[in-house]
């Protein structure tokens, strides 16, 4: 069974949000140089992945090969594999890996607090926690052994984290979700957001709230169920200091 491009409902109507200000410490402020006459435009933009993808797999792996930079300066190190479902590793396993490894290495992300450094590690090396790439019905059979339901009118729909395993769900990683594509946020925004939201969780986390209108989502905010008012943020640390929300 393959899943086609198209948006998945979300738990209330889509309700389309504000970009981002530049230089919020959410996203990097574009440059204020002149282009140059000879410079090339600007990429498209990217909210979603065209084209069908596998809705199940066979929950078996191949796991990114080689170890990566340490991550962060100080605190202690927690080693991390990346692994893809067999049936979508060739097309998805450099792109996960990578998105990964950027996104837990930015300074903004759990790094920021000094707290831990971060590595990844070979499948065949001692680790911490994996962070897996599934299909949805493998996502929802690994979730569910923690007793999460990932379903949304039928479909397996978010990600989850149990005990060592971080769980991304495919249709979200292609996908994203209403209020992000509605509100023109890059797939690459969400994709760093659902890393870190799930490894939030394996660090300790829990869910937190929107904290007013307008304001930059939390981290540990849902918000692949919705915005909530808030902005998009991927990031648990803004200007150098932790982000956070109201407890849920």
């Amino acid at each position: 069974m393959l899943v086609g491009l198209g948006l998945l409902r979300g738990a209330e109507e889509p309700v389309a949000q504000p970009r981002p200000v530049a230089g919020d410490g959410i996203f990097p402020a574009p440059s204020t140089a002149p282009a140059s006459p000879s410079s090339s435009s600007s990429p498209t933009p990217v909210y979603q992945l065209p084209g069908d993808f596998p809705a199940s797999g066979p929950g078996t792996w191949k796991y990114a090969s080689g170890q990566g930079a340490v991550l962060g300066s100080a605190g202690g190190l927690r080693r991390y594999r990346v692994a893809v479902e067999n049936n979508i590793a060739g097309t998805e396993l450099a792109e996960f890996t990578r998105t990964v490894d950027r996104t837990l290495g930015d300074p903004r992300s759990w790094i920021g607090g000094r707290e831990r450094r971060l590595q990844r590690v070979p499948a065949n090396s001692a680790y911490d926690f994996t962070i897996y790439l599934a299909t949805g019905e493998t996502t929802r059979k690994l979730c569910a052994l923690g007793g999460m339901d990932t379903r949304l009118d039928g479909v397996s729909y978010t990600s989850c984290r149990l005990p060592g395993r971080v769980v991304i769900n495919l249709n979200r990683w292609r996908l994203s979700v209403p209020d992000y594509v509605n509100g023109r946020i890059e797939l690459s925004v969400y994709r760093s957001y659902v890393i870190n939201h799930e490894v939030g969780h394996e660090f300790g986390r829990d869910h937190e709230r929107c904290p007013g209108k307008g304001r930059p989502a939390p981290t540990m905010q849902q918000q692949t169920y919705g915005l909530r008012g808030c902005r998009a943020n991927p990031w648990p640390y803004l200007d150098g200091k932790r982000y956070a929300g109201p407890p849920l």
